[in-house]
């Protein structure tokens, strides 16, 4: 299965980092490559995520897991399950410091199809994690 993924080791507790995860207002301020985020972060929740990556194009996405400072699951996709993108958010704590990994993997039998026509990922992700680091340390531009 296609996926794209980027890790940090954050200079921050989990629950610093989890409280800017769960921020739509911060995920959307331009540096995680999100311009806008519509919907609240919660379980069981729908969003429409924009990206820079993408234009005008909406991603629905549903928050399908919330364990607080811990896991976090947005999917979304093609009815009939066509074609999914599933982002999961991992913390854990290593002493003072969080290890922070987002994964998203494209499943279905369309995946292999529309994964050839995606975009490159990986920049998009490098750029969140980035952002997601330096807002938790204090450090954002």
């Amino acid at each position: 299965m296609p996926e794209v993924s980027a890790h940090r080791h954050i200079a921050a507790r989990p629950e610093q980092v989890w409280a800017i995860l769960t921020n739509r207002a911060i995920l959307a301020d331009g540096s995680f490559g999100i311009t806008r985020l519509d919907g609240d972060i919660a379980l069981g929740n729908r969003l429409a995520l924009y990206a820079e990556v993408a234009g005008d194009r909406a991603f629905k996405l549903r928050v399908t897991t919330f364990d607080p400072a811990r896991k976090m699951v947005w999917q979304g996709g093609m009815p009939l399950g066509l074609f999914t993108g599933t982002r999961t958010f991992t913390l854990a704590p290593s002493g003072a410091r969080t290890d922070f990994h987002m994964q998203e993997v494209f499943s279905g039998p369309l995946s292999g199809l529309i994964w050839k026509s995606m975009p490159d990922l990986q920049p998009s992700f490098d750029q969140f994690a980035q952002a997601l680091e330096q807002h938790a340390t204090g450090t954002a531009q």
